[in-house]
């Protein structure tokens, strides 16, 4: 396994009034891991994960009692901390939270919810989402003031359209964008400067853009994580959710017409960044200085 890109997980952080405490995990070479502890009652949730054991082994060095795995899909590095915990012999042990129209695929699912539904973590309630264009059944969760969102939205990026169609991730990114600005995105990924990349590539007239390009880099160059992120950071930069951008909107028509609908030009930047194209720019084509 190669080693994880973030060698400096963020601290541990409050929200929901101080009654949650969020930790980020590091797994794989990329995943990021949320674990969500209720500070009044000490019960704890994994958000997805592709292994066990590395959540077990924080949860024992930080005596953090993990009772609950809340999945938002079923993609094998979300649901391979359900399959590592079933070979243990001690998924039964655990509640298991998950996409009622995937329940078949989601190992130990003991609560099925969908759209609208509410979920409990210890004394603390959170909202589920149906946020689909990622995968069919895709689901997110919705704490006062956080947002846990598996593959659909990233740090200024999103998920490929596995299952699609784009009308249905332009809706839910969309529906992500009317949160309060200062929502903390909890995504599932450190793929912030791939996708910083391609941003830079179909809206280099964007200051925020340019500022975020200039702040990643420094965070990254630490091994330290750009996420969790903000709502407000994604409206401002990230390119699937500005498809009202003049400049977005030329950048990925391919010709000199601008594309106008919201779901077209969030298809067709989808697309271009499909084509890896923009890989061929190198950090001396950024604003790094």
């Amino acid at each position: 396994m190669r080693k994880h890109t973030v060698s400096r997980p963020h601290p541990p952080f409050k929200v929901a009034g101080g009654t949650l405490t969020i930790h980020q995990v590091p797994v794989w070479h990329d995943n990021l891991v949320w674990i969500v502890v209720c500070n009044a009652t000490g019960l704890a949730a994994a958000v997805d994960g592709p292994a066990a054991q590395p959540v077990l082994d924080y949860c024992l060095k930080h005596d953090i009692k993990l009772t609950a795995i809340f999945n938002t899909h079923t993609h094998g590095d979300h649901i391979g901390i359900n399959r590592d915990l079933a070979q243990l012999g001690v998924l039964t042990d655990y509640r298991v939270v998950g996409c009622r129209t995937r329940s078949q695929d989601i190992p130990g699912i003991t609560e099925p919810v969908d759209e609208g539904d509410t979920i409990l973590l210890g004394e603390v309630q959170g909202t589920v989402w149906r946020t689909e264009g990622h995968l069919d059944g895709h689901i997110s969760y919705l704490f006062d003031g956080v947002l846990f969102c598996g593959d659909t939205l990233f740090g200024a990026g999103c998920g490929y359209l596995f299952d699609g169609p784009p009308a249905k991730m332009q809706a839910s990114l969309a529906r992500f964008a009317e949160l309060s600005g200062e929502t903390l995105v909890c995504c599932a990924h450190e793929y912030t400067q791939d996708n910083l990349r391609f941003a830079w590539s179909v809206e280099a007239d964007n200051p925020h853009l340019l500022t975020r390009i200039q702040e990643a880099w420094k965070i990254r160059a630490t091994g330290a994580s750009t996420i969790p992120s903000t709502i407000e950071l994604e409206r401002e930069t990230n390119p699937f959710m500005r498809w009202h951008s003049p400049t977005i909107q030329r950048s990925v028509s391919g010709s000199s017409d601008r594309l106008m609908d919201p779901v077209d030009v969030f298809a067709a930047t989808r697309k271009l960044k499909d084509s890896k194209v923009y890989g061929a720019l190198s950090d001396a084509d950024l604003p790094l200085s």
